[in-house]
């Protein structure tokens, strides 16, 4: 018999009337809150009491996202951009030196953010992905695969990001629209907890929603083959 996996995705259930939600809620067959022997070793994990802070901090954060919070609201207002509320979980966790690791074609809002961040007191160390300038020959790219064929290309090197930012042992690390993929490279190389400002999207102004909210209209291009 074929292993059924969780596909929270395809969950028909609202957001109420769920099992993860509610304790004699609905589920599917391959609904991961039943899976309580996982579930139990995942919250040993939060006995670290390093990472039961970031995780009680980060709880309270979501909820100060909201205002006109009770029990008879159904519909709380969102009221912080998530510039601010990285700011604001920082100055929770107490961490004072900050890391930006930026795509090169946001360097003007990583300007901004850096500024912006300096303001608020906080010491900031940024580094672009383009540093260390290795051609991207070194990973095996052909000419005819750079983005100019028949120029010099550095290569995006988003563990030498992640390496400057652990030797200058920034506490919290914040992410500026790297590559798909370089992003991962970051994330696997980096000491320091991260978090994501913007995703790198060249075709939406970096707004990677935009191609899944018009999949029927728009975007529907990209559903073919």
């Amino acid at each position: 018999m074929e292993k059924e996996y969780p596909s929270c995705a395809r969950c028909p259930y609202t957001a109420e009337e769920r099992l993860c939600s509610m304790r004699s809620g609905k589920a599917l067959p391959s609904c991961p809150t039943d899976d309580t022997e996982l579930l139990e070793k995942a919250n040993i994990e939060f006995e670290n009491q390093n990472i039961r802070e970031f995780a009680r901090q980060a709880s309270i954060q979501e909820g100060e996202g909201y205002r006109n919070r009770n029990p008879h609201n159904t519909c709380p207002e969102p009221c912080k951009p998530r510039l601010l509320e990285i700011v604001e979980f920082a100055e929770k966790m107490g961490f004072r030196k900050l890391g930006l690791a930026f795509c090169t074609g946001l360097s003007r809002e990583a300007g901004a953010v850096e500024r912006f961040l300096s303001e608020k007191g906080f010491e900031v160390v940024s580094v672009i992905c383009k540093a260390g300038r290795i051609q991207k020959e070194f990973i095996g790219i052909k000419d005819s695969e750079k983005i100019r064929p028949g120029t010099d290309e550095s290569m995006c090197n988003s563990i030498f990001q992640a390496m400057v930012l652990n030797k200058a042992e920034t506490e919290f690390n914040i992410m500026i629209g790297l590559c798909v993929g370089h992003d991962s490279l970051f994330l696997k190389y980096s000491d320091a907890f991260c978090t994501v400002l913007a995703a790198k999207d060249r075709t939406s102004a970096h707004n990677p929603l935009a191609a899944v909210y018009t999949l029927e209209s728009y975007s529907r291009y990209l559903k073919k083959d």
